[in-house]
């Protein structure tokens, strides 16, 4: 007559399994290539966010009527506010979609270690994230005149996109079972990642304006230190998150 408890509890937490390596990279591989299939064919979430980081940007176009030389000081602050805001409504759609369809239950029932999954949602946001970069850098160059294909300011959105989604994979897991999630999540996030826009914005600056790498470094080793302190944080703390 126990056996089925015993049974039903195992399913419950199935955290507490210990598995090999491959299995970890095999469930990471399985739900990001979920995600990855599920958004080809909606087509919801990742034309969402391009559409508004779109409009942020010709909004700007349009209100900011400056020299080229005032332009290249703006501009990484233009594209951390429009990377920011679409991350941010990525981010809530991706976890809202989960939700809403019952993925999110089923994920936490299957038989992996919960923080594959964190992993998992992680990566494929990112994936998301920088795909919506790689369409704004030309288009905003197109509009501006300006050349962002630049090798350190590259390297830059790929450390910040990190840092962003990292975190913000974590909040929307938690802002997820809220009501009042769409809200939830920007004044859970914002905060948190202050120290990584300022420090993204001025990196970026850094290599628009071509100054001396001894300026940019100490802006670029604080993105790499936060992206692996707050990357470690969450995968430590995303079992407990979720089993509330």
């Amino acid at each position: 007559m126990n056996a089925r408890p015993e049974a039903e509890k195992k399913i419950s937490r199935p955290a507490d399994m210990d598995l090999p390596a491959s299995h970890f990279i095999q469930a990471i591989r399985a739900i990001v290539w979920k995600d990855l299939a599920a958004e080809l064919r909606s087509r919801e979430l990742l034309s969402g966010m391009l559409v508004f980081a779109l409009l942020v940007i010709l909004i700007f176009n349009f209100a900011l009527e400056l020299d080229a030389a005032t332009q290249v000081t703006v501009t990484s602050g233009v594209l951390w506010v429009t990377f920011s805001f679409a991350g941010t409504l990525g981010l809530n759609r991706s976890m809202a979609v989960e939700k809403d369809r019952g993925c999110l239950d089923g994920l936490l029932l299957a038989p992996v270690d919960r923080s594959a999954i964190y992993f998992a949602k992680l990566i494929a946001n990112l994936i998301f994230m920088l795909v919506m970069a790689a369409i704004v850098l030309p288009v905003y160059s197109l509009l501006y005149n300006i050349n962002l294909f630049i090798p350190g300011l590259i390297l830059v959105i790929f450390l910040g996109a990190e840092g962003y989604i990292a975190v913000g994979t974590l909040l929307a897991s938690m802002a997820v079972e809220a009501r009042t999630r769409d809200i939830l999540l920007p004044i859970l996030l914002f905060p948190v990642v202050i120290p990584l826009l300022v420090a993204a914005v001025k990196a970026s600056s850094g290599f628009l304006q071509a100054l001396d790498w001894a300026d940019i470094q100490p802006w670029i080793t604080l993105l790499i230190v936060y992206d692996v302190i707050f990357t470690s944080v969450a995968f430590m703390v995303y079992d407990f998150v979720v089993e509330e």
